[in-house]
């Protein structure tokens, strides 16, 4: 299995930046995506950003224009290691949620794509 170290979560201000970072503990045979999620109790997880390992790049509308997803799936021998970064600006109460991060792909050569989830960090945006 996978685990993944999520960090960068916290409390700030409206307006203010954050930036979430998640790293794989193990490599992939092979990635497809890597996207951001995120809940707020009492509602369905929804999409936040996607990126693909062409560079590719989709954001949701309530995001769009103020967070910019990056990351890289180094290859080390034969698998590709995950990081997946989530630069947040001009944040706004709305934004506040638990984000997961997530991994797209293959574990194994001969296991079917799947997704792969983080535990989750928290955000806060509140004056």
């Amino acid at each position: 299995q996978v685990q993944f170290v999520e960090s960068g979560g916290g409390w700030v201000q409206p307006g203010e930046s954050l930036t979430l970072s998640c790293v794989a503990s193990r490599g992939f045979f092979g990635i497809a995506t890597m996207a951001w999620y995120r809940q707020v109790p009492g509602k369905q997880r929804e999409f936040v950003a996607l990126m693909d390992t062409l560079g590719f790049t989709n954001y949701s509308e309530s995001v769009k224009d103020r967070f910019i997803i990056s990351g890289d799936d180094a290859i080390a021998g034969h698998a590709a290691y995950a990081t997946v970064v989530l630069q947040m600006n001009s944040l706004k109460p709305e934004d506040t949620a638990v984000y997961y991060c997530n991994v797209e792909g293959w574990i194994e050569e001969s296991a079917g794509r799947k997704k792969y989830w983080g535990k989750g960090t928290v955000v806060t945006v509140s004056s």
